[in-house]
């Protein structure tokens, strides 16, 4: 009968302990993983929906204009000289504003 004690104490510790680490890696997938993958689906998704002709800043800070895309390679046009055009892998793409995008933002601060 004593052993049977002792037996039922472990178990529930090790319940305790599996229950506690379910805890942790739940905090940590929400916390870390899950915004994470979210950010990932949110950057492809602009990278595929990139045209020529969009506005986009490069993880360098450079801002320019999509002249051509060919595959996982865009080629980005910067300044006002139209001579400065350099190829560029997707990926290395921060953000992307749409030309239309554009108008519509200066007509609601004209109001």
């Amino acid at each position: 009968m004593y052993s049977g004690l002792m037996l039922t104490s472990t178990g529930n510790s090790l319940l305790i302990t599996v229950g506690y680490m379910a805890v942790i890696f739940a905090f940590f997938y929400f916390a870390m993983i899950r915004p994470q993958r979210k950010e990932e689906k949110a950057k492809n998704a602009m990278i595929d929906a990139l045209e020529v002709g969009d506005s986009v800043l490069t993880t360098a800070g450079f801002y320019g204009v999509v002249i051509d895309i060919n595959g996982d390679t865009v080629i980005v046009e910067f300044g006002s000289n139209r001579n400065c055009r350099i190829p560029m892998q997707k990926m290395a793409i921060a953000q992307v504003e749409k030309p239309q995008d554009a108008v519509i933002s200066e007509d609601d601060s004209s109001k």
